[in-house]
Order: structure tokens, then sequence, then C-alpha cells
């Protein structure tokens, strides 16, 4: 009886477990393509060493991904997959601690929140994935004491280096371990090979940035971080990303049961590893919170070391009731957004966001709107959002018109704007535009609107593009604004100097 009560337990968690996959399957397919993730397919169109936010690398993945397919659910296919290679790992982890705290593990990797919904293609994708073949690397290098394990290790976190710089909190991570945790003989050693092996990333990316205006460094080091300063509120905001990430109830287990968990950690290189695998790069986060925002998916990387340590050990009732809860809470989510997907758009019209629904939703029939211009008009926005969205759909590029904001400058590498001198530009707009401005830069500018699904949109027609003005009123203030490099960076070049400012001593 007992083993026939195990089996159909057995068989409800693996039906489960498919629903799940086939739900997320499902949402890849009907889930629109997003600003970001247009944004990401942008660079994948125009495969190079690097782009302006960020390392190349889900650039370089997209791009392989392209050649197969431009459907939703072919792009977003490694970050469907992405738990369930997670889970694997997490298998791996707990394995030699029982089979049914290895099943246990899996499980909550699975059920973890954003393993329900989250099939976003981003920069995250390929973090997540380096991070945690990283760190197995870096178990097994402790069990074997094998160098070339190390330099595994250290070549995996090279490549999540490549999809975002925050990779470096990993490597922080084990040096921290090996300086302050670990005592065996051979651990400097097996660091030192691990950080050689890391370093061909970083040494490349820094080699790219230096012969590209350093755009990397400007966005993640100085640009982005102009309004930081002391805030209550994002260190509450910290907490609360982490709550709903790990779940509050696995937290809350970890600390109940905190003299068990010091016996695993002293007694387990798995424990002990992921412990602290986890614990440097969220107590980095959370001192950063005091005085900027803490992205939600930063955190992603690092939370299956925590389900990993719980499962190892935390006991085996208290890990029953986490997958039940965890469960649950999956299931929520589902239900959720199944309902969220089946609603009406004219549900959200007084959102508003509801423009920007539209645009993302119905970017079609938005884009049939502007076929009568198509032959006679450059398609531009006036941010990146949207114009990458529009971009995807129309398979013809949407420049960004304007100064834009900090974020997503690619544009500045892919539009000569000295080419559109004299040309006709169309810059469709989701608010009502300034009429004078748009006057200075073209000698005549006729203005438009229209509805699509009762959002309202307007259209500058500017007929011969004055560049110089263009010039002198938005590159030169993007320039001093977003180009600022520090003098001390080693110059290579910088196509955007070298495009507008040549003439610049």
């Amino acid at each position: 009886m007992k083993a026939l009560n195990f089996f159909s337990i057995s068989l409800l968690t693996w039906a489960g477990l498919l629903a799940l996959l086939t739900f997320r399957f499902w949402f890849a397919t009907v889930l629109p393509m997003t600003g970001d993730e247009a944004y990401f397919v942008l660079w994948g169109e125009h495969p190079a060493g690097g782009y302006y936010d960020h390392p190349p690398m889900v650039g370089w993945w997209l791009s392989a991904l392209l050649a197969v397919s431009r459907t939703e659910w072919v792009l977003r296919l490694p970050a469907v997959l992405l738990p369930l290679i997670l889970a694997a790992g997490a298998w791996w982890l707990v394995r030699p601690h029982g089979i049914e705290r290895a099943r246990t593990a899996v499980l909550l990797v699975l059920l973890a929140p954003v393993d329900v919904w989250n099939v976003l293609i981003t920069t995250d994708t390929p973090v997540i994935l380096f991070t945690l073949l990283s760190a197995l690397a870096y178990v097994k290098a402790q069990r074997r004491a094998s160098l070339l394990w190390y330099a595994t290790a250290g070549a995996l976190l090279g490549l999540a280096f490549l999809g975002k710089y925050f990779a470096a909190l990993l490597g922080i991570a084990y040096l921290v371990h090996v300086l302050f945790i670990r005592r065996d003989v051979g651990r400097w050693i097996g660091f030192a090979v691990l950080l050689a092996a890391s370093l061909p990333a970083p040494i490349y990316n820094l080699w790219w940035n230096s012969s590209h205006c350093w755009v990397n460094i400007l966005f993640n080091f100085i640009n982005r971080h102009g309004d930081a300063g002391l805030s209550w509120q994002n260190p509450l905001l910290y907490g609360v990303s982490l709550a709903y990430l790990a779940t509050p109830w696995l937290l809350l287990a970890l600390w109940q049961h905190r003299a068990t968990v010091r016996q695993a950690v002293q007694g387990s290189v798995e424990a002990n590893t992921v412990l602290w695998l986890a614990l440097v790069p969220c107590t980095l986060f959370a001192a950063m919170s005091f005085t900027r925002s803490v992205g939600l998916h930063w955190l992603v990387s690092f939370i299956p070391f925590l389900i990993v340590l719980a499962a190892i050990a935390l006991p085996q009732a208290s890990l029953t009731r986490l997958v039940t809860w965890s469960a649950v809470f999956a299931a929520l989510h589902v239900l959720v957004i199944a309902v969220i997907a089946l609603l009406p758009l004219d549900t959200w019209k007084k959102s508003a966001a509801y423009d920007g629904v539209v645009l993302t939703v119905r970017a079609e029939e938005l884009l049939k709107k502007l076929e009568p211009y198509a032959a006679d008009y450059s398609f531009s926005m006036d941010g990146y959002s949207p114009a990458a969205t529009l971009a995807y759909h129309a398979q013809r590029p949407f420049a960004v018109f304007g100064e834009g904001s900090f974020h997503a400058r690619q544009d500045d590498f892919l539009t000569d704007w000295r080419a559109q001198n004299g040309r006709n530009i169309l810059v469709l707009r989701k608010s009502l535009p300034d009429k004078a401005y748009y006057a200075a830069f073209f000698q005549q500018v006729d203005f438009r609107e229209f509805d699509v699904q009762g959002a309202r949109f307007y259209i500058v027609l500017g007929q011969g593009f004055n560049y110089v003005a263009y010039h002198e009123r938005v590159l030169q203030p993007i320039r001093e604004r977003f180009y600022r490099m520090p003098s001390w960076l080693p110059q290579r070049g910088c196509a955007f100097f070298e495009c507008y400012f040549s003439d610049d001593k």
C-alpha cells in the first residue's frame, strides 16, 4: 500500500510538472514580445562584439536563434527551458544527501515564482545559466581537488560576466569563500586557476569598450546612477523582492532551523558552498539598496542556492510543507496569468499605460496605420522600447528620434543622422507632440493622429530633415550627457564621436 501511495504521489507530481512546463510554453507563445526583449532581438539582428548597455552574450544567442525563426516561443526557448537546467543542477548538488531531498530540491526550484512565469529572453537568462554551471564546477573542483574543474568554474564565470557585469558578485563570493571559510591546503592554487580562467572574458570586454566609447562602463557605473542617494524605500523594496523570489516560507524555515542549517553547513561541501554563494551577493545587494534601487531580476541568479541549502539542511517534514505552499503559490500565479491573458483589451482602458499596452498587443494593427507613409518616410519613435517593439514586428528600422534616456542607446550606433539630411522622417508618438520642437528640425512639418483600440497615437511627418539643427539641439546634448568618458580611460575609438564630432579637437 505504501509503495502504491508513493507511486500515486509521484505520478501526480510529474503530471503537475508537465502541466507547469506546458503553461510555460503556452505563455511564451501568447505573450507579445516585450520592449526589452525586442531591443535584445535588435542586438541579435546586428551581430557585434558588444552592445551599448551590457556585454554581448544574449545578443549572440539571439543571432543564432534568429537564424532558426523569429517566432516568439523559439526566441524565448532558452528562458523557457532554463528552470529545467536549474532543477537538474539542484538535483546534482543535493543528491549526495539522499534521493528524497534531491527530488524536493527539484520541485522547489521548478515551483519558485520566477521559474513559473519568467519566459522572457533578456540579458539575465545567460547570467542565471552560467552562474549555476560555474557553481556546479566549483563544487566539483572541491570534491575532486581538480584544477581542471577550477578552470571550468572560472571559464563559466567569465561567460556569465559576458551576460551582465553583476556576475562579478559570484567571483567575489568565491574569493570570500576561499579567504574566510575554506581551510583546505590547495584552495589558493585552485582559486588562482579559477581567476586566470575567468579573466579572458572581462579582458575582451574591456578591449571592446576601449574602442567603443566605453559604453558599458558609462551605462553601468555612471549614467544610470545619477539619482543615487539614501532612501528608506529601496531597502524595503529589496527585502520584499528577496522574500518574493525565495518565498517567505522558505526564508522563515531557514531561520527557524538555523541550528540545523549551521550543522549542515559545517558537515557538507555543498551546503557550505551554496550558503556563501547566496549570502555574499545578497548581502552586497542589500548594501547597495541603501543608495539605489536593486532590480528584482538582479537576485534571480542566486535564489537556487538558497533552495539547495534548504533541501540539504531542513527536516523532511518541513520540506514537504514548503513544497505544498510553493505549489499553491505557483498555481495562483498560473491562474492569475491565465485570467489576465483572457481578459479583453478594453479592461485596461483606464490605465495610464494603456497606449503602451495597445502598442505591444496590437502592434500589427498600429503598423497598418503607418503603411501609407512607408515608401516616403523613415520611421522613428521617441523612446527605445516602443521603437524596438515596432521594429521587431515591422522588420524594418525604427530609429529613436530625440535625446532619449540613459537606457538602451544602441540606436546611437545604428542610425546615422547625417545620412537622413534632407529626407523625410515620420515620428510616431504616444503623447501630444510639441509642434515648435519638431518644426526646428524640418523644412515642413505636418501632424496626424489616429486611434487603435481606443488608444490615441500621434504622427509627426517631417519633410526635409535639417541635420545641422539636430546636431546642435540633440546630438550635442547627447554627447554631454551620455558620453562624458573619464580622461583616465584609454581611448582606442568611439564611433559616436567619429560620426558626429570628428572635427572637434
